[in-house]
Order: C-alpha cells, then structure tokens, then sequence
C-alpha cells in the first residue's frame, strides 16, 4: 500500500473526476458551439482575419486539453492507491452565448477550486505527498482558468437587429428532431467511448497491471495491460475527434447538442474485460452510425452521411483492433 487511504478520500477524489470530466466535456462542445455564433453576429469589423469567438474558441479549446489531462493524472493516481475511478461526470451545462460560456467556466472553476482546497487538506493530513503535489499543480491551471473567465466576464454578444425572422428555407426541413436526436445519440456515445477508454488507460497503471509474470513479459519489459493501454491513447484521440465533428455539425445545421454519456461507460477489472467491453463499445456504434448513414441518404443530407461515412470506417478499425485480442 502506496499510503493508507479512506472511503471519504477516494469519494472526494472521485468529485475531482467527474468534475474533469465536466468541464473538459463542456469546454470542448462550447467550443464546437462557436461557428453557429459567429453565423448569428455582426463581426467587428469585416477587414479583420479573426473575431472575438475565434480567440475565445481557441482559449475553450486549449482548457478542454488540459482538464482531460488533469482527468488522465487523477485517475491515474486512485488506482495506484487502489481505488476504483468513477464514470459519471458532474452536470455539464453548454449554454447558448459568449456570456453564457463564461459565467458557466467562471462558476465551474470557483467550484472546482473549493474541491480541490478539500483535497489538498486530506491529502496533506493523509502523508500523501505525490497527490498533494499533483492537485497543486492542477489548483494553478484551475486559478489561472479562472481569472481567463473573468477578464471576458463583461463581454456581450453582438447579436444583429433583425425585425422579421428570415423566412424558412425549405432544404432545411429535413432536420426533424427525431433526426438530430439521432445525431445527440452520436454526440453521447463518443462522449462515453472517452470516458472509457481514458479511465482504462490510467487503470493501466495500477500496480496490479504493471507486474510482469511471463518470461516474455519481464524480457520485454511490459505486459499485456501495457500494450492495450498504450492502444487505447490514438483511440481515444480519434474518438475525442469524432466528439468535436459531430457536435459541430449539430451546430452547424442550427440545432443544440446535448451532452449525455449514454451508454453508461463499462471499466473492467483487468485487460481482458476491457478488449471485452471495448469491443462492445465499437459495435454499438458501428450499428448507430450505420443507420444515421442510411437515414442522411434518405434525407438527401450528403454533409451528415460523409461525415459518419469517415467516422464509421475509423470505427470499424478500432473494433478489429480490439477484435485481434479476443480470446
């Protein structure tokens, strides 16, 4: 045993996770959500290569990216201290403005700053050093995230007079809502396939899985959890690509994505269950997508049916890839 923990540490580095999970997950649709509002504003001004949502899309982008590595860490460290890491994710909230988004980054830091001062008090009463340093680390990008929100507190969006709603555009009625639930059920899987997939990329690193037992293994130095955690990493980047496309275009046919986890993400006690349950994963998605292709052709939505066309083959690999380590 690394240090001697509690039921009451473990749950509150488990609010740590699901609050990493939140905001990476709301920052990176807030992120997809900014073309949709530059299309609804008066820019600027027009000789200007950039605006106000470009800067502000690429400082979400760049947060997004560090709390998912603040999620890898924290989870990381539970299971070197033998715990088990959650998969839920504290409420995610996009909102539909500027403002919108940076009242809700404001309030989700100050949230997260609160937890992580209860953390690092544990931790410190605990001896334990190497996560008192860790959420050290990660306080100063949370206060650093924190003030970034605050000097846009004041911003507004520029939102243009228009006195009559525009007329409707008769090629966008194909746009049901049953249509884009069927695009939001996309949107959850990938967000889940994520969850997963990064949780049992840290789950790696428990000691457990780390130990060599065959000759091969200890002449090689890793082991079978090695190999499919250092798989799962491009994975993951690809489904986290997958994630920002869909919600993109979610956005950019006029609609809201909404961000569920849905299927509940499966972690597994070791390598087997996790090819096991990966594989699962990809399969589910596989026949999803499959059927958003078949109903964008009907609808005659070429953009849509390309897009899950690329999706689709990448997925396809990942569940052979997984496939290749069944038993």
């Amino acid at each position: 045993m690394i240090v001697k923990t509690t039921p009451e540490y473990f749950e509150l580095l488990n609010k740590a996770v699901a609050r990493e999970i939140q905001v990476a997950a709301q920052y990176i649709l807030q992120h997809s959500a900014m073309e949709k509002l530059k299309r609804k504003v008066i820019k600027e001004n027009y000789l200007l290569d950039t605006t106000v949502y470009d800067e502000l899309g690429e400082l979400l982008e760049k947060m997004a990216i560090e709390e998912m590595k603040h999620l890898g860490h924290i989870m990381e460290r539970i299971y070197l201290l033998g715990g088990e890491a959650t998969t839920k994710p504290s409420k995610i909230t996009i909102g539909k403005s500027l403002k919108d988004f940076m009242k809700l980054g404001e309030k989700a830091e100050e949230e997260a700053l609160e937890l992580y001062r209860d953390v690092l008090k544990m931790a410190r009463s605990l001896g334990d050093d190497a996560t008192f340093k860790l959420f050290r680390e990660i306080y100063k990008d949370e206060e650093e995230h924190l003030l970034k929100f605050q000097e846009y507190l004041d911003i507004e969006d520029e939102v243009p007079e228009i006195e009559n709603d525009p007329p409707e555009s008769s090629w966008r009625k194909i746009f049901t809502p049953e249509y884009i639930k069927m695009l939001n059920k996309a949107l959850a899987a990938e967000i889940s396939a994520i969850v997963q997939y990064t949780n049992q990329h840290e789950k790696a690193s428990k000691e457990l899985h780390r130990k060599k037992k065959a000759p091969l293994e200890i002449l090689k130095g890793t082991n079978k959890a090695a190999v499919i955690s250092d798989m799962l990493k491009p994975i993951f980047m690809e489904e986290m690509q997958h994630m920002e496309d869909i919600a993109e275009r979610i956005y950019e046919i006029d609609f809201e994505a909404v961000a569920d986890v849905d299927p509940k993400p499966e972690i597994g006690e070791g390598p087997q269950d996790w090819v096991v349950l990966d594989r699962d994963a990809e399969d589910y998605a596989i026949v999803l997508y499959r059927s958003i292709i078949k109903k964008a052709t009907e609808l005659g939505d070429i953009k849509t049916k390309r897009m899950f066309e690329k999706i689709l083959e990448e997925e396809e690999a990942h569940y052979w890839q997984f496939d290749d380590f069944m038993l």
